[in-house]
C-alpha cells in the first residue's frame, strides 16, 4: 500500500522500519492508551521476522510519514465478510492535535473502501480514550457498545473499551482522495 496526500504517506512497513516499530512499542508513553503504560517489550528482531513472514498476508502493518519523517503507524486486518479492522497511532508527539488522524483515517478507509472492496471497517478504542472517539465519530462511525471492565492492562486496572463499526454510506472523507464523496460538513 503507498498512499500519499499532500506531506503525508502511508506505506507498507519493511523490515527495515522494525527498529522504529520496536522503539515505539516500547515506549510506555506511546503505548499506555492502548494499555501498555510499561511497552510492549518486543524486539527489532522479533518484528522484522513478523513483518517478513505476513508478507501478503491478511494483516497489514504500514507506517505514517509527514515529509519523509516516520511520524506513526497503522495497521489493518481482514476479519472476514469484506470488513477491515483498524487501528492507528501517531507516535510523534508533536505531530499529535493538529488534525492529521481524520486525514490519515480518511486516506487508509477510503482505500479500504475503494481500492480494497471492503464493505465495512471496524475498530475499538479505550473507553478513557475520548479524543480517538471525537475523531472516529466525525469520520462517521457508529458507537456499538461500551465493553465495561473487558480487560486488565499490564498494571493490572480494569478497563473498559468501546467498538465502532463504519459503512461506505456514512463515511466522511476528510482527505477527499477516494472514490466516495461523503465530504465533510463545511465549518
Amino acid at each position: 500500500m503507498l498512499l500519499t496526500y499532500n506531506d503525508l504517506m502511508i506505506r507498507d512497513a519493511t523490515e527495515k522500519d522494525a527498529e522504529q516499530l520496536a522503539a515505539w512499542w516500547n515506549d510506555g508513553g506511546i503505548m499506555a492508551h492502548a494499555g501498555f503504560p510499561n511497552g510492549l517489550g518486543r524486539t527489532a528482531q522479533s518484528i522484522a521476522e513478523e513483518l517478513r513472514s505476513n508478507k501478503g498476508g491478511t494483516h497489514r502493518q504500514l507506517i505514517i510519514e509527514m515529509d519523509h519523517v516516520a511520524i506513526g503507524e497503522m495497521n489493518y486486518r481482514d476479519k472476514g465478510s469484506r470488513t477491515a479492522e483498524i487501528g492507528i497511532k501517531i507516535c510523534d508527539a508533536s505531530k499529535q492535535e493538529k488534525g492529521l488522524g481524520k486525514i490519515l483515517l480518511s486516506m487508509l478507509i477510503a482505500s479500504l473502501f475503494c481500492d480494497l472492496g471492503y464493505q465495512k471497517v471496524v475498530l475499538d478504542t479505550d473507553l478513557e480514550n475520548r479524543r480517538a472517539q471525537h475523531v472516529y465519530e466525525r469520520l462517521g462511525f457508529v458507537k456499538l457498545r461500551v465493553n465495561e471492565n473487558s480487560w486488565t492492562d499490564q498494571l493490572g486496572k480494569l478497563r473498559s473499551s468501546v467498538d465502532y463499526e463504519l459503512h461506505q454510506k456514512e463515511f466522511v472523507d476528510f482527505a477527499n482522495g477516494g472514490c466516495l464523496r461523503n465530504d465533510p460538513p463545511m465549518p
